[in-house]
């Protein structure tokens, strides 16, 4: 197995243990009211801080279990991988950014992306950008690949 696919694999994993515990109660704390400051559109009236640290909701913990599945079965492929490597490194590089902007901090009212959260998505953003962007597969992986079984 490739570092594309491995990182797939991993990734995947790690996302859908995050989206799992993030609907275990003892692991999230009290939910917090968010004001309706005119900024979030009103969409989420709370979020819990899982293990104290993450602000999560329910619609983000359905996007990391999205993106679990999708690395997990990203991971079959050495261009699905790269693929998936890619679109996480996008998607989470916007959802770094939106944590820094106060207007736009609760992804315009749909889950919380601010405080410990902004550190989560910015190291991933990085890390897949390398497997997607800048680590390319040699001629060994490529030809392991294409060979028939």
């Amino acid at each position: 197995m490739n570092v594309g696919r491995l990182f797939a694999l991993t990734a995947g994993i790690l996302f859908l243990a995050l989206g799992i515990t993030s609907f275990v109660p003892a692991l999230v704390d009290s939910a917090t009211a968010i004001s309706n400051s005119g900024t979030d559109f009103g969409l989420i009236e709370s979020y819990g801080n899982l293990l104290g640290l993450f602000p999560v909701n329910a619609p983000e913990a359905i996007l990391y279990l999205v993106f679990g599945g999708l690395g997990v079965t990203s991971a079959i492929a050495l261009d699905s991988s790269l693929v998936y490597a890619g679109f996480t490194a996008v998607v989470f590089g916007l959802l770094t950014i939106l944590g820094l902007i106060p207007l736009a901090n609760t992804v315009f009212g749909l889950f919380p992306v601010f405080g410990a959260d902004v550190w989560l998505h910015g190291v991933v953003a990085v890390i897949a950008a390398y497997f997607g962007f800048f680590a390319t597969p040699g001629l060994r992986e490529l030809w392991q690949v294409n060979e028939p079984a």
